[in-house]
């Protein structure tokens, strides 16, 4: 694929770092890195390795000291704070290890929140929030709030509220850190799932090597530089 390609993520000569007063923390260091259209992108590496960093900088949360990132055909670098906000609104559903639900709102009002932002109407917005939980297996559950559902249905709100807006990129960090193993294999498998069968582009952080084999392609970071590169079957493809 094209590097210039609008259905790509393509970052060339990346640096980060952050000041601290006269002290430069180096992050990333002159990264190359290309991820296809409908790829499932795990990145691994200890702490500290630039892994969430890099991440923040695919899904517009973060600025690159130097360089070019260029997503699904813009090149972040170039944007105001304001196109960011618009851009990432329209293009990149966001998965956190802590859910991120909001406490005093349903399940469906938490999904909806995105489309709230939107001119779509009030009918429009329950129909794709109504989708969006159909999808994470989540019908019925819609006027439950996060106090009522277990750790593995939160994780699948938060999915759906990633994938309400149906955005060209999900970005998920750690998403299976505060789960246990079967709920964690049940979110892999809807995010396999998301994929395979919707063609969404993810980019996952993980420390976990279970999670990891669950992605086509897994990089490793050491220090801010990608030092790994494995490319593996999909879990599931033959299913």
């Amino acid at each position: 694929m094209a590097e210039d390609s609008t259905h790509s993520i393509v970052l060339r000569d990346v640096s980060k770092e952050y000041r601290r007063d006269e002290f430069r923390i180096p992050v990333l260091e002159d990264l190359d890195l290309t991820v296809e259209e409908g790829e499932f992108l795990a990145l691994m590496g200890p702490s500290g390795s630039g892994k969430t960093t890099l991440l923040n900088l695919i899904a517009g949360l973060d600025r690159a000291t130097a360089g070019s990132v260029r997503v699904h055909g813009h090149e972040l670098t170039e944007l105001s704070e304001a196109q960011l906000t618009r851009w990432r609104a329209h293009n990149v559903g966001f998965v956190f290890q802590m859910y991120n639900l909001i406490p005093v709102l349903t399940a469906f009002e938490n999904v909806e929140l995105p489309l709230l932002l939107t001119h779509l109407s009030r009918k429009d917005r329950k129909q794709q929030a109504m989708t969006a939980l159909r999808c994470v297996g989540l019908e019925g559950r819609e006027h439950h709030y996060p106090r009522q559902l277990s750790g593995g249905q939160e994780q699948r709100v938060s999915i759906a509220r990633a994938i309400v807006s149906d955005p060209y990129l999900i970005v998920a960090d750690e998403p299976t850190g505060d789960l246990d193993r079967k709920s964690a294999d049940e979110i892999l498998g809807l995010l396999g799932a998301l994929n395979r069968d919707f063609n969404k582009t993810i980019v996952m952080v993980t420390h976990d090597p279970l999670a990891a084999k669950h992605a086509s392609r897994i990089l490793h970071l050491d220090k801010g530089k990608l030092v790994g590169d494995i490319v593996q079957a999909r879990i599931g493809a033959a299913s």
